[in-house]
């Protein structure tokens, strides 16, 4: 059955690897991540190729009904990256351009487990809610504990000065697909800056 979405989440954009892990274990989160999309009626977006952990979330969103948008970079698409079956697709520039769209396109953003690329879109839509040039939920699919890191990462950073407490929570985390979307739902944005101790800020 598909739920309605709700009023206030109604597309996700997730981040993850174009690789697939060396555990099966990420594979079935992105696949269990795609179904619950579809379950709950929510629009994934994505960056549009059929690689790794992309194109087994897209694929899974699809199969559960879901409508799912992947935005590809020209270069991407001409290499014949781009997922068959999409309810609909963008090609634009870059990079730069793929991850300003996705931003444009999602009421809210999740990571899985992934690299390099992952990690920048993850770190630059929260840093973006931080600074309120958008109040839109980050959070992360923490598979096998992949996350832990990052949090213990932000974690120092706080206890030594360079961030708050609240923005060090603000990205919500769950093991499993039904509580991280729920966390997501009933997620409200920090109120502070992210300034401390700095007089005029």
């Amino acid at each position: 059955m598909i739920l309605a979405p709700s009023s206030r989440i109604r597309s996700i954009a997730v981040f993850c690897g174009s690789n697939f892990g060396n555990s099966p274990e990420y594979g079935d989160a992105a696949r269990a991540l795609g179904a619950e999309l579809g379950r709950r009626g929510i629009r994934l977006v994505y960056g549009g190729t059929n690689k790794g952990l992309m194109g087994v979330t897209a694929e899974a969103a699809l199969a559960a009904g879901a409508e799912v948008t992947g935005v590809i970079t020209r270069r991407l698409h001409e290499r014949g990256h781009l997922a068959a079956g999409l309810s609909s697709h963008e090609i634009v520039a870059d990079m730069r351009v793929r991850k300003a769209r996705m931003a444009e396109l999602a009421d809210a953003f999740i990571a899985l487990p992934g690299g390099l690329g992952t990690f920048e879109e993850l770190f630059e839509v929260a840093t973006l809610t931080q600074l309120g040039d958008h109040s839109k939920a980050c959070g992360v699919l923490n598979v096998r504990g992949f996350y832990e890191p990052m949090r213990a990462m932000l974690a120092l950073a706080t206890e030594q000065g360079f961030m708050k407490p609240e923005h060090r929570d603000m990205i919500v985390a769950a093991d499993t697909p039904g509580p991280l979307l729920d966390a997501i739902e009933s997620w409200t944005a920090p109120t502070v800056t992210k300034w401390i101790a700095q007089p005029g800020s």
